[in-house]
């Protein structure tokens, strides 16, 4: 049966915003796309819901999350300053605090937090992909799990790659409709050259999704130019040879076949023109994580450069570790703010509300490969929509609809949440999975790490 859900204002993305408009939705898909008057004139029979001094959005998109962190949110803070030290700490938390069941509680719990917030799908980079991949479906949200695979040592490449290959294949059993599985060999730094090489192989031939953190900090740049810095003595002090290539992180992924596969890259900060060119030229497609790259001290990844080149970017919150919100609302605007202050160096113009609405959400898809189906609200698309309420005194008055989103508004102000026609969340409740017993448990695992 199809249903109407009407507002005074609906944000297709690729068209101008409708006034009084609404969207006609019949199962999991966008069956009409118009004004209010126009679509029940079209659908006299249909199920209709209003949703006064609200704007009906596409589903915001995720780019780069690690679900499976949300318990280490403000956790460490304290090690924020020596990145090395920030790895070493939430991987001991990681792997010697966390059992499955946390992994799954930590999932879960920043899964409810997104779809508060508008969030419907993510590309989800993590270490225990069978947790994460079951905190999505069960929540009910869209997704990629991107199965990250580790080994900076070349004598354990076929050892390590089998291993990924194996949780793979258990990932793929449990696959839908909503939530597939990829690869992430997770950095330059923590695989090695032969190891990228044979999973971009595997990844071209099972047609799999690759995702990667790449050019992200100055020590990847010491590590890959020069063979120095943490990287490179952590790497030594476990009897580990190390020659530096002499070269960027983009030349080097294109050297070792990443690019070839089209690849996710992560952050992109430590990136040159030519760089840039390489990352067009080869499809790749770039997940831009401005608050965390800020919050960590990493820099700012030249945000309208890669918009400039036809690139696909979008906007990644990165873990709870250092972000502490999955609001992709808020980073949006921080995204804009942040361009707009580095202007003379990125060179071009402001961008404006509409650009970076966009990036959240037909940017994300475009990111994700799944163009054509979710990102915008049009006839025959998935019905991913969130609804965000205009009523708020942070938000009035009100001249436009699409600044006063950006510029305004934060993903709190969202008050339902679909995807594929399935409302997730509703007024304030999410009604797909048992929320206060996440809360409890969430609240055990912070007692727990707290003791680390």
């Amino acid at each position: 049966m199809t249903t109407l859900y009407c507002a005074p204002w609906v944000l297709p993305i690729s068209s101008p915003p409708i006034s009084d408009g609404a969207i006609a939705v019949d199962d999991d898909r966008i069956v009409s796309v118009g004004s209010a008057s126009a679509l029940r004139a079209q659908f006299p029979k249909s199920a209709t819901r209003d949703f006064r001094e609200s704007a009906i959005i596409p589903g915001l998109i995720n780019a780069h999350s690690h679900l499976e962190l949300t318990a280490m949110r403000g956790f460490l803070e304290k090690e924020e300053s020596d990145f090395f030290v920030w790895l070493r700490k939430l991987t001991i938390a990681r792997l010697e605090r966390m059992t499955e069941d946390d992994l799954y509680v930590s999932a879960a719990w920043g899964a409810c937090e997104a779809a508060r917030a508008g969030v419907t799908c993510f590309a989800d980079a993590s270490d225990s992909g069978i947790t994460s991949m079951r905190a999505l479906r069960d929540t009910g949200l869209r997704g990629i799990v991107f199965q990250e695979s580790f080994g900076p040592d070349p004598r354990l490449v076929q050892e390590n790659v089998s291993k990924l290959r194996e949780k793979i294949a258990r990932l793929k059993e449990l696959e839908t409709p909503l939530v597939a599985c990829g690869v992430s060999p997770h950095a330059p730094y923590t695989v090695c050259g032969p190891q990228l090489e044979l999973i971009s192989r595997y990844a071209a031939e099972e047609q799999l999704p690759l995702m990667m953190h790449a050019a992200e900090t100055q020590m990847e740049v010491a590590f890959l130019q020069e063979g120095s810095g943490p990287f490179a003595d952590g790497l030594r002090s476990r009897g580990i040879e190390w020659q530096s290539p002499g070269v960027t992180t983009i030349q080097y992924l294109h050297d070792h076949g990443v690019l070839q596969t089209r690849p996710l890259l992560a952050h992109c900060i430590q990136v040159n023109d030519a760089d840039i060119d390489m990352i067009s030229e080869t499809g790749t497609r770039v997940a831009h994580c401005p608050k965390s790259n800020a919050k960590l001290g990493h820099g700012v990844a030249p945000f309208q450069k890669l918009l400039k080149k036809g690139i696909a970017v979008g906007l990644g919150s990165d873990s709870m570790a250092s972000n502490n919100t999955c609001d992709l609302i808020e980073e949006a605007r921080f995204a804009g703010l942040i361009a707009q202050a580095m202007q003379e160096e990125t060179s071009g113009g402001s961008l404006t509300a509409q650009h970076l609405l966009q990036t959240a959400t037909a940017g994300g898809a475009r990111a994700l490969g799944l163009q054509n189906q979710i990102g915008e609200l049009k006839e025959g698309w998935q019905a991913d929509f969130a609804v965000v309420s205009f009523s708020g005194t942070h938000q009035l008055p009100l001249y436009d609809v699409v600044e006063s989103l950006i510029f305004a508004s934060s993903g709190r102000d969202v008050t339902h949440t679909f995807v594929a026609g399935r409302e997730v969340y509703s007024e304030g409740r999410i009604t797909t999975v048992d929320e206060q017993r996440l809360r409890t448990r969430i609240t055990e695992l912070a007692a727990k790490l707290g003791s680390v």
